[in-house]
C-alpha cells in the first residue's frame, strides 16, 4: 500500500510531467507568403508582410508555433511535417506556388486527405477554371466567369455566431473583395462569416454572392477558412479584421478560440514595422490630347 504523502508525491510529478508534455506540444501553423512585387505601392499585396505580421500574432497564443515560408513555396518541403494548419497568403488565378506543379498539389492534397487545416487569403481564393476541383475540395467554393472582384466601401458590424466570431468588433473598411462565388448546393460544409457587395456592403443581406468570409469543414475531415479581403496591409489595423482573420487560422488549427477571441494586440507602429520595403512605381504623366486638325 502506498502511504499518503508518496501518492500524492507521486500525482504532482505526474502532473507536472503533463504540463511540461503539453508545453512542449506546441501547435505548428506554417504561413506560406506569396511574390511581392518589388515595385509597387508600399503595402499592397504585402503578402510577406502579411504572414510576419501573423507570425508575431499568432506566437501571442501560448502553444503556437508559427514558422514563415517567404519564398511562394519552401526549398525543404519537410517544414510543412507536423503542421495543424497552412496558410497560403499570396496572388490568385492560378499565380499560385502551391499549384504550380502536379507535385506541389499533390502535396497540399496529402494535406487535406490528413485532415490539416487549410487557409486562402486574398487572392489565394481565386482558383483558375484548371483548378477548380481543388478549389472546391481544399476551400469549398469556386471563383469562376459569372464571379466578381473590386474596391468598395463596406461595414461590418454583423456577425454569425462561430468561434472565429468570438471577440470581433465592427469595422469599416475600403478594401479590394472577390465576391460571388459558387457554393456548394444548399451551402453544405459552409458556413458565412463575413459579407460584402457594392449594393447591401457588409450586410448579410448581400446574401451568398456577397460572402468574403467563410469556414468549410471538409466532407473527410480537417477545417479550412477563406478571407478575400485584405488587399492592402493597412488594413490590419482594423481590430476587428485582425481578431477574424487571426481566430480564423488558429480554429483551422483546431486551437480552441477563447470567449473574447484569441489574443491579436497590435498598434499601427507594430503593423507598419512589417511592410516590406518596395520601389514606387513610377508617376503617370498626363498628356494633352493634340489639337485636331484644322478644317479647310
Amino acid at each position: 500500500m502506498i502511504s499518503r504523502p508518496r501518492f500524492f508525491l507521486s500525482l504532482a510529478v505526474s502532473a507536472a510531467f503533463a504540463v511540461s508534455s503539453l508545453a512542449a506540444d506546441n501547435i505548428k501553423i506554417v504561413l506560406v507568403a506569396g511574390k511581392v512585387k518589388e515595385v509597387d505601392k508600399t503595402g499592397h499585396h504585402d503578402y510577406l508582410g502579411g504572414c510576419r505580421l501573423m507570425q508575431a500574432l499568432l506566437k501571442q497564443t501560448p502553444g503556437v508555433d508559427a514558422v514563415l515560408v517567404n519564398e511562394e513555396w519552401p526549398a525543404d518541403e519537410k517544414v510543412f511535417d507536423g503542421a495543424a494548419a497552412v496558410v497560403f497568403y499570396t496572388d490568385g488565378g492560378g499565380k499560385q506556388a502551391y499549384l504550380a506543379t502536379p507535385q506541389h498539389i499533390a502535396l497540399v492534397q496529402k494535406m487535406a486527405d490528413g485532415k490539416r487545416g487549410l487557409v486562402n487569403i486574398h487572392q489565394a481564393v481565386e482558383f483558375s477554371p484548371a483548378f477548380a476541383q481543388q478549389s472546391k475540395d481544399w476551400t469549398g467554393a469556386v471563383y469562376n466567369a459569372l464571379s466578381s472582384r473590386g474596391h468598395w466601401d463596406s461595414v461590418h458590424d454583423v456577425f454569425p455566431k462561430h468561434a472565429i466570431t468570438r471577440g470581433v468588433t465592427p469595422w469599416k473598411i475600403n478594401d479590394g473583395w472577390l465576391n460571388h462565388f459558387q457554393f456548394p448546393a444548399e451551402m453544405k460544409g459552409i458556413t458565412p462569416l463575413v459579407w460584402s457587395g457594392k449594393e447591401k456592403l457588409g450586410s448579410p443581406e448581400g446574401g451568398d454572392k456577397d460572402v468574403v468570409a467563410w469556414t468549410f469543414d471538409r466532407p473527410s475531415g480537417g477545417r479550412s477558412f477563406s478571407f478575400s479581403g485584405l488587399d492592402a496591409h493597412h488594413a490590419w489595423e482594423q481590430a476587428g479584421m485582425r481578431q477574424l482573420v487571426i481566430n480564423g487560422v488558429l480554429w483551422s488549427a483546431g486551437v480552441e478560440i477563447p470567449a473574447t477571441g484569441a489574443k491579436c494586440e497590435a498598434d499601427k507602429a507594430l503593423i507598419d514595422s512589417f511592410l516590406t520595403p518596395r520601389i514606387a512605381p513610377p508617376k503617370k504623366v498626363k498628356t494633352e490630347a493634340a489639337p485636331a486638325p484644322a478644317v479647310k
